[in-house]
């Protein structure tokens, strides 16, 4: 069964966890964990094990304030982790990634999942995933890495902003000749969002399932989660996260996006059993 069947599936018991696997330097929570092979390998069996059903694996950091990193560095990282994810899992693979040149060798090793901060806006983009019957992940953000944090604005409403738009982003993809089964749609949590913001997409998050499209929520670890505990640092938002994570299933997310694969997946589990 592809990923697109599955997020079809009506009884699905629980929303897909996706393991996050950053092969990256400088990502916020876990940058330098995982650059060497041992560490990846290590890590995509470690998440496997504990009940992954997609690894998403990046090479570019996308945190406040990140760099662009070159075409070629991003290939040199994420290339050999793609094949080492499929050679020692059975999860669905997952590239982060909103360059067009990387979503096609990425699309060449058989990924299952684009997973665009970019919602298919590079040039390119949107053709390239209409000739392949990949999934995509549409997210939405609000200016770029480097300012989206300095003063986040949404003079029409940040709900409206981001329905509208991914909305909108949606239906270009149709047109281009993306099969609607294969479209899921992302709010873009900490993508040019205060905690304001971002509490009012959350609290509004079954909204969102109007539009007919799977669900991917990603806040685990970010800095949403500290403020709302009292400034947490990264390494103490793993309660946080996993909470987090089980409302949004409770909300409609078909497919939580988190650092912690374990605890999320008994949480779930949990979670629905006693809904």
């Amino acid at each position: 069964m592809n990923l697109i069947e599955r997020l079809q599936e009506a009884h699905q018991a629980r929303p897909l966890v996706m393991g996050i696997l950053n092969v990256t330097p400088d990502s916020f929570s876990d940058g330098g964990q995982f650059v060497s092979k041992e560490a990846v390998i290590q890590q995509v069996v470690a998440m496997t094990e504990a009940g992954a059903d997609i690894i998403d694996v990046g090479g570019e950091s996308t945190r406040p304030g990140a760099e662009p990193v070159p075409l070629q560095m991003e290939l040199d990282r994420v290339m050999p982790a793609i094949e080492w994810v499929k050679q020692y899992s059975d999860a669905y693979v997952s590239v982060d990634t909103y360059k067009p040149e990387v979503m096609q060798q990425a699309l060449r090793l058989s990924v299952d999942l684009i997973n665009d901060i970019n919602a298919l806006e590079a040039e390119g983009a949107m053709a390239l995933v209409s000739q392949s019957d990949v999934a995509v992940c549409l997210m939405h953000k609000s200016g770029d890495p480097q300012t989206m944090q300095s003063q986040p604005d949404y003079p029409q409403g940040v709900f409206d902003a981001v329905y509208d738009y991914l909305s909108e982003r949606a239906r270009a993809c149709e047109m281009a000749g993306i099969q609607s089964s294969a479209i899921l749609l992302d709010p873009g949590f900490g993508f040019g969002k205060n905690l304001s913001h971002n509490v009012t997409l959350f609290e509004r998050l079954e909204e969102f399932t109007a539009l007919n499209y799977p669900l991917l929520v990603g806040v685990s670890r970010k800095r949403m989660i500290g403020e709302l505990l009292g400034e947490l640092p990264v390494d103490k938002r793993l309660v946080g996260s996993v909470a987090a994570a089980s409302l949004a299933a409770m909300k409609g997310a078909k497919v939580v996006r988190v650092h912690d694969v374990a605890e999320t997946v008994q949480a779930l589990e949990v979670t629905l059993a006693l809904l």
